[in-house]
């Protein structure tokens, strides 16, 4: 299956751009889902039809859905939400209140994984599509297997292993004093079977022959800078883009004075998209008269986006990361931070992990047996890689 994510900032007209991808993947043969795991959903409106959490039909070969997080979690999570109830009903919450606060933050972008895997494994589309959160989001949801694999195997199998143990002999006491059962066998595998499933999707993910990110960007100075940090931060988690789409650009047949200024800065912000990320494919998209909304809208965006080609393709295979073996045997890893000043990043190693830090985001990167043994003794940012060299 191919998977391509449409993400970008809020309003860069992603929703649109993925629905015209899936009408022409539809046109080429492929049997295609186009799937919104934005909380604000707004592909129905894009296809001008209902759609809801199960694949509905669009067109021949074409289907779309909206991603119901709710029923993912009744589905998947039951009985953790039904033992998180408990517990919040016990410390004097009202029904309805329990209910909602055993959503825990955060569950819908998870849930949207375990989406993705299942029609991954299930194989009964061609082509994937995700219509993704906004940029800051996306980001989050393609971290959550790297964050969940450093939870489960520092904190997560320990307290497992010891709590089935102490269960038969600390219940007796427990009930009475908490008004609530300790959590079953059931409650406490469940956390780790997903995080199994999402140990499988990042290979799927990281795979760049099978899953793409496009970027969706307009030519301004604050969605440009966005996007050129989710860039960056995606080649962080080893999740590669392989198409920049400019859309929203104003014709030159506009002529009206009114928009003189912001023709001229559009200008300076296209030449821009073209030169920071090269060497990156760029596809521009004018700015249409009338709204991406119903079939027809969205048949001419697809013609201007892909003419005759086949959206199915990659247009680019980035190597986010690689190992490097010196000549004096020393290793390199070369990471892809695109945009990214050496001051901005923060390094430090432990055990066979090495964590790298940009802002607000970090990875911890198992590293290769042949690094695993030896320590960082220096990095430095050339041709948009940060070059960490190991050795004795």
């Amino acid at each position: 299956m191919r998977v391509i994510l449409m993400t970008g900032k809020g309003g860069v007209g992603k929703t649109s751009v993925a629905a015209a991808t899936g009408l022409r993947c539809a046109e080429m043969g492929h049997k295609t889902l186009v799937l919104s795991t934005d909380p604000a959903h707004s592909l129905a409106d894009s296809f001008d039809m209902e759609l809801g959490h199960d694949p509905r039909k669009v067109q021949d070969n074409l289907w779309g859905a909206e991603l119901d997080a709710l029923r993912e979690l009744e589905g998947n999570w039951g009985a953790v939400k039904r033992y998180i109830t408990q517990v919040l009903q016990a410390r004097g919450l009202e029904g309805i209140e329990a209910e909602e606060l055993a959503i825990l933050p955060g569950m819908d972008e998870i849930f949207s994984l375990v989406r993705m895997k299942r029609h991954y494994d299930e194989g009964e589309f061609d082509v994937l599509i995700i219509d993704s959160a906004p940029t800051g989001t996306a980001l989050r949801l393609l971290s959550l297997p790297e964050v969940a694999g450093w939870y489960m195997r520092r904190l997560y199998k320990p307290f497992q292993a010891m709590s089935v143990a102490l269960r038969p002999l600390v219940e007796p006491l427990f009930r009475p004093v908490a008004g609530f059962s300790l959590p079953t066998k059931e409650v406490m595998d469940a956390p780790y079977e997903f995080y199994e499933q999402l140990e499988a999707l990042e290979k799927v993910l990281t795979d760049t022959s099978k899953t793409s990110v496009r970027l969706v960007t307009n030519p301004e100075k604050m969605v440009l800078k966005e996007s050129l940090r989710a860039h960056a931060y995606l080649s962080l988690y080893n999740v590669g883009t392989d198409l920049v789409i400019a859309n929203r650009i104003i014709p030159d047949t506009v002529q009206d004075p009114f928009f003189k200024q912001w023709k001229e800065n559009q200008q300076q912000y296209r030449q821009q998209i073209h030169d920071d990320f090269h060497p990156l494919p760029v596809k521009e998209v004018p700015l249409y008269s009338g709204e991406m909304c119903g079939l027809e809208a969205l048949h001419q965006l697809k013609d201007t986006l892909y003419g005759d080609e086949d959206p199915a393709q990659v247009y680019y295979a980035e190597t986010t990361l690689r190992v490097v073996q010196g000549a004096d045997e020393s290793y390199s890893l070369e990471v892809y931070l695109p945009g990214i000043a050496k001051d901005k990043v923060e390094l430090s190693k432990s055990a066979d992990e090495l964590n790298i830090r940009i802002g607000n985001h970090r990875r911890n990167l198992v590293l290769p047996q042949a690094l695993a043994a030896l320590n960082p003794t220096g990095a430095k940012m050339e041709d948009d890689y940060l070059k960490i060299r190991f050795g004795q």
